[in-house]
């Protein structure tokens, strides 16, 4: 695990850089919204890494249950964690692009609201943990209210079809009337977003990793602690 930290660490920060220079100096200027359309490129990886993150507890979370291995709790917990802060950028992001775009910061849009939902369910899943004094316990509670938010995650992705809303629908690809699907979108905006998407999610990674190897040595503390008291 170490050596994937120090192989993914700088990969991620001049992934990033390079991405962030792109964005503001080598992409267009688009033609309705002006400068403030190059947030997408912050919102949208976003967005993507808040999914993956939340997956990522949905499947530890079973396996947990499964199987009860600490282990699996350990990788839930960290991703959620990871989850829940590009969940806020989110919902901060929506709000910076969604004032020159709508007028207003906020409206209760149904994107918005499951998203604002998906925040607060992991809100409580880390409340939940922090008030459940037995391990274990608080594990299987939080593995089952893990799975229970990340329900909320198709909710929202659909959201913009079940519900009139002030949201597009997708913009990466199109699907035609002959089923094939093309970009929603011209390849000098499109390319730099999912380029900045692939940076985001080694980003992600190397997160999830690092904050994986800090829950592992803090378990190990504490069964030291635990067995200095026993003795």
């Amino acid at each position: 695990m170490a050596r994937w930290i120090k192989i993914l660490e700088p990969l991620s920060i001049l992934s990033l850089i390079g991405c962030g220079i792109w964005i503001f100096y080598g992409t267009p200027i688009e033609s309705e919204m002006g400068f403030v359309q190059k947030i997408m490129y912050l919102h949208v990886p976003s967005v993507i890494v808040t999914y993956t993150a939340f997956f990522v507890v949905f499947a530890f979370s079973i396996a947990y249950l499964w199987k009860r291995d600490i282990m699996f709790d350990q990788v839930a917990k960290s991703s959620a964690e990871i989850g829940e802060v590009f969940c806020a950028l989110v919902l901060i992001t929506g709000a910076i692009w969604g004032k020159p775009t709508w007028g207003t910061y906020w409206v209760w849009d149904a994107r918005l609201t499951t998203t604002l939902l998906l925040f607060l369910i992991f809100a409580g899943y880390f409340l939940l943990r922090s008030f459940t004094k037995e391990r274990e316990r608080a594990a299987r509670l939080a593995a089952v209210l893990g799975i229970i938010g990340f329900l909320d995650i198709p909710i929202i992705h659909k959201s913009v079809e079940w519900w009139r809303t002030l949201h597009q629908p997708t913009t990466l690809f199109k699907v035609e009337a002959t089923g094939e699907a093309k970009p929603a979108m011209p390849m000098e905006l499109l390319l730099p977003l999912l380029v900045t998407m692939g940076a985001m999610l080694i980003f992600y990674f190397y997160l999830l990793l690092l904050r994986i190897q800090t829950e592992k040595q803090y378990h190990t503390l504490q069964e030291l602690i635990a067995n200095n008291e026993g003795g």
